[in-house]
């Protein structure tokens, strides 16, 4: 099954049991347009953030011995990212080493809020800087916020404020070069690890 099937079937059993009201509100962001991202061939600034620990994490470090694999994701909250993020770390990880490249998650949550149990890297945008400046981060509309203030999650509380990120795959060169970048503004929809894997091949 790839990852797309997989997510696909999550958001049938999800959406089944949401009220149609919000399930129209969440469907109707799945359609958000958006076109302002980096591009591949873009050099990217170095940047440091933390982990949930609270130890500091730079992009120089991931990228010393060769390319990194960087995941921004919209919060643990999100069980479309949890699907995501097992799934690399069970298809995607054990590959990596062939390309002496690492994987790291990157959300726009505060290093104090919970992160997925996995084993790479998990770090802390807050404020979404580092998303901002790749063309990640959005405002929530309001139909949206309050549809996941009903919901349960409250990003004001998880985030310290009303923004996400758009999921993306990045792949970034020794120089901090992208060499790959694949953005979904449909929150639903995510990079399959088979395309990552092609996309280091050529580096």
């Amino acid at each position: 099954m790839t990852l797309d099937n997989a997510l696909a079937g999550l958001n049938h059993q999800l959406r089944s049991a949401l009220p149609p009201e919000i399930a129209e509100i969440l469907e109707a962001d799945r359609r958000r347009g958006a076109t302002d991202f980096a591009e591949v061939g873009a050099k990217i600034e170095d940047f440091t953030l933390p982990a949930a620990d609270g130890t500091p994490t730079s992009l120089g470090e991931l990228v010393a011995d060769g390319p990194a694999v960087l995941v921004f994701y919209r919060g643990q909250w999100c069980p479309y990212c949890n699907l995501t993020l097992r799934t690399y770390q069970q298809e995607l990880l054990p590959e990596l080493a062939h390309f002496g490249a690492v994987l790291a998650a990157i959300s726009p949550q505060r290093p104090d809020a919970p992160v997925p149990d996995l084993a790479f890297p998990v770090l802390s945008d807050a404020g979404s800087t580092v998303a901002r400046g790749l063309g990640l981060s959005y405002p929530v509309s309001a139909p949206v916020r309050d549809a996941m203030v009903t919901l349960g999650t409250d990003l004001e509380q998880v985030n310290g404020t009303w923004e996400l990120v758009h999921p993306a795959v990045l792949v970034v060169d020794r120089d901090r070069v992208l060499r790959f970048v694949d953005v979904h503004p449909d929150f639903v929809t995510r990079t399959e690890p088979a395309a990552i894997l092609e996309a280091l091949k050529s580096i």
